[in-house]
């Protein structure tokens, strides 16, 4: 009898570890490591793009910066183009320039990832704003190696945005989104905003507590887009069906017609670091970015066959 219970012990050890090896697999794969995005990586950027200092919109780190995101852009292959304008202010006229990265596809209808690389301008504190400016230039940086050699129908331009935050100290009127209203008014007269089918704005998504919800401001079935991939890589917890309302650089481009959508962490709460100078390296995670990026690229995929697309 000792030796049987034994041989029935060592039985339920390798039931139990053939259980392990089918469900650890599958909690791997619904934390979205099916995708190829190296949030360590971004993180790495983000903590480079954070040793500038403070970046406001026509400063000297933010033109170092800039160079140094070209430098990255171009080990990627992408079509970069720098593009310069000097709107006006309430500090005087200000030379700000937005980042476009573009990996062409057969077809040449665009689809759109981009965030602002800019910080809000303080005078009172040092603010770095790791997670507001930081994390959206440095998922879009990893974003671009990741579609290095990637074959898929539609263009995809990456674009760093200038002057997105105010340079008061209030969000009113046309003292902020910049280099987002720039853009759709440059497309516009280029002819070429008809090419955009779809903008996904990212936007404080280092957020080491990630929350983003249905913003009501967004175009609805970009939305569902989105979030269906985000639920399908086992994310709904990043992404409840709860709802927000958000300004921000997706605006412009939903009000000249352009479908987009804003993912944005919540920075509502109480304990939110969002434009103190406690919005650091610290508060900020490799996961989160992870994260973001995996429902990205996913939902990149879903768009370059989406009856909404062309």
């Amino acid at each position: 009898m000792p030796k049987l219970k034994h041989r029935t012990s060592w039985i339920a050890l390798a039931a139990f570890c053939l259980l392990l090896s089918v469900v650890a697999p599958s909690r791997h794969r619904a934390q979205g490591a099916a995708s190829s995005f190296n949030g360590d990586r971004a993180f790495a950027d983000l903590k480079h793009i954070v040793d500038y200092g403070p970046r406001p919109a026509g400063s000297a780190p933010l033109a170092d910066e800039r160079r140094w995101i070209e430098a990255q852009l171009k080990e990627t292959g992408a079509q970069i183009d720098e593009d310069d304008f000097t709107p006006s202010t309430p500090a005087g006229n200000l030379p700000m320039a937005n980042i476009i990265a573009r990996f062409p596809g057969a077809q040449s209808h665009v689809l759109m990832v981009s965030g602002h690389y800019d910080t809000k301008r303080f005078s009172d504190f040092r603010f770095v704003g790791a997670n507001d400016g930081g994390s959206s230039a440095a998922l879009l940086l990893e974003l671009a190696r990741e579609l290095k050699g990637r074959k898929h129908d539609l263009t995809y331009w990456l674009v760093f945005l200038d002057g997105e935050e105010a340079v008061r100290t209030e969000w009113e009127g046309n003292d902020n989104t910049y280099g987002s209203r720039h853009m759709v008014e440059k497309l516009s007269s280029n002819g070429e905003l008809g090419r955009i089918d779809a903008m996904i704005l990212v936007d404080m998504i280092g957020d080491s507590h990630l929350l983003i919800k249905r913003d009501t401001n967004s175009t609805q079935w970009l939305v569902d887009t989105v979030f269906n991939a985000a639920h399908r890589l086992g994310y709904a917890k990043y992404f409840p069906d709860d709802k927000t309302a958000v300004d921000d650089d997706h605006n412009p481009f939903v009000n000249a017609g352009v479908p987009a959508i804003d993912l944005i962490s919540d920075f509502s709460s109480r304990d939110s670091v969002w434009h103190t100078a406690n919005d650091t390296v610290q508060h900020c995670s490799p996961e989160s970015l992870t994260v973001v990026g995996n429902v990205v690229l996913a939902s990149l995929a879903d768009l370059d066959k989406s009856p909404h697309t062309r």
